[in-house]
């Protein structure tokens, strides 16, 4: 039997096995030594199953990218550690997106066409996910995302999840927390990022909570991401004497203009959106970061032996606690690796080195959405629009250190 009729048989015979749901293990991803048919996966990750990571490794944007990938190459290294799935190891293959739609659409076909992922762990923004996303769904590949709290990022298709919460759900946390620590506070001033689509959603969000609670919208102001003198709009906040101030822009220009506030005298609460919440944002605003309020979907402290393994591998690494956006990170590498492995056990007696990878996303897509996770953000799952369902939030205030440089995330009560 010559090898060559034995994958013609191989290639008839499998659609049918799957047709029946005859049992076949996921082992691997592309370690066959023979040349794979079409649609089967072509990655040359040495046997490993890939998963995709496109974030924002440059721009501005990077301040958050780059603990997106710390996060997830821990999760990497302590899957691998615990034998990957059933004994095959998982690789991740990073991709840049940069900080614009165009980044996050070159990524995603990049990681889907060439690099034939499982599934996609990205992007950083949610600008960027209502364009890269679309393009995953219509390929049938299941994404994660990690950080994209914006309205409307679930209901984009079948194949689109987040383990990000929505901001929906955890900004109005934070106005709260601010009317705890001051209830003298009457008039609010917005600072939001125009040109960011999750900016626009969070300062959505909270100027509806200010009125909720019903306090004063004194005014709102608007800037761009790529800005750097926020002096007009700062003025412009002052002049009308808030004793409250949300910013929803991302680390650097938000932080900038924070910075710029107290150095024209505002002495109030300041709130920072999602996009302030990173460590990277310390050395923008320095010593003047010290009160921030910033509402979270993660706490280091969460009792659970994943998030300890989390946390203890993430502070020896980077002698630092570890940050929102990496446990969210990692907690999307974890998902995927945890449903693979409900898939590999449910089909334990056939080893097909090749496996259809356009089959297998479709398998993983389901499977994901219908399993329950015990994560470092606690315990999760999905609903069936791919939507997260998680319990806990918390809310955290920045303490810089003496020296101005270097700070920390306390939480409150």
């Amino acid at each position: 039997m010559t090898s060559a009729w034995f994958r013609w048989v191989l290639s008839l015979a499998k659609p049918l096995l799957w047709s029946i749901g005859f049992p076949i293990l996921l082992t691997a991803c592309g370690t066959s030594s023979n040349a794979p048919s079409a649609g089967e996966n072509t990655s040359s990750t040495g046997g490993a199953i890939p998963i995709g990571i496109a974030v924002a490794q440059t721009s501005n944007v990077a301040l958050l990218g780059q603990e997106q990938v710390a996060g997830a190459k821990l999760a990497e290294k302590y899957f691998n550690d615990k034998g990957g799935i059933n004994g095959t190891p998982i690789k991740l293959v990073l991709q840049d997106t940069a900080g614009d739609e165009q980044g996050a659409i070159n990524a995603f076909q990049t990681l889907i066409n060439r690099d034939k992922v499982v599934g996609i762990v990205g992007p950083t923004l949610s600008q960027q996910a209502f364009s890269a996303d679309p393009i995953a769904d219509r390929a049938k590949v299941p994404v994660l995302g990690p950080s994209n709290t914006a309205k409307g990022i679930p209901e984009i298709g079948d194949f689109v999840g987040r383990v990000s919460a929505p901001v929906a759900i955890v900004a109005p946390n934070a106005v709260k927390a601010a009317l705890k620590i001051n209830p003298q506070i009457k008039k609010v001033a917005v600072f939001f990022a125009q040109n960011d689509a999750f900016s626009k959603s969070e300062t959505e969000i909270f100027q509806q909570t200010v009125k909720e609670q019903k306090l004063e919208l004194a005014t709102v102001q608007k800037f761009q991401t790529t800005d750097t003198d926020f002096q007009s709009q700062v003025t412009a906040g002052i002049n009308a004497k808030p004793d409250l101030v949300i910013v929803s822009g991302l680390a650097s220009d938000g932080g900038n203009l924070i910075r710029q506030l107290r150095e024209l005298g505002y002495k109030g609460l300041i709130i920072g959106g999602n996009g302030l919440n990173t460590s990277n944002l310390f050395p923008v605003c320095r010593k003047l970061c010290d009160g921030i309020l910033i509402a979270q979907a993660y706490n280091p402290s969460q009792p659970n032996a994943l998030n300890k393994a989390f946390r203890d591998a993430y502070l020896a690494q980077y002698q630092k606690e570890p940050p929102q956006f990496s446990a969210q990170a990692f907690t999307g590498v974890q998902v995927f690796v945890d449903a693979l492995t409900a898939l590999s056990k449910a089909n334990p007696t056939i080893k097909v080195n090749a496996q259809p990878i356009a089959e297998l996303r479709v398998r993983l897509n389901k499977q994901l959405l219908a399993g329950k996770y015990s994560t470092p953000l606690g315990e999760i799952s999905f609903t069936p629009t791919g939507e997260i369902v998680q319990k806990d939030f918390y809310v955290a205030q920045i303490k810089m250190d003496a020296d101005g440089t270097s700070g920390k995330f306390t939480f409150l009560k």
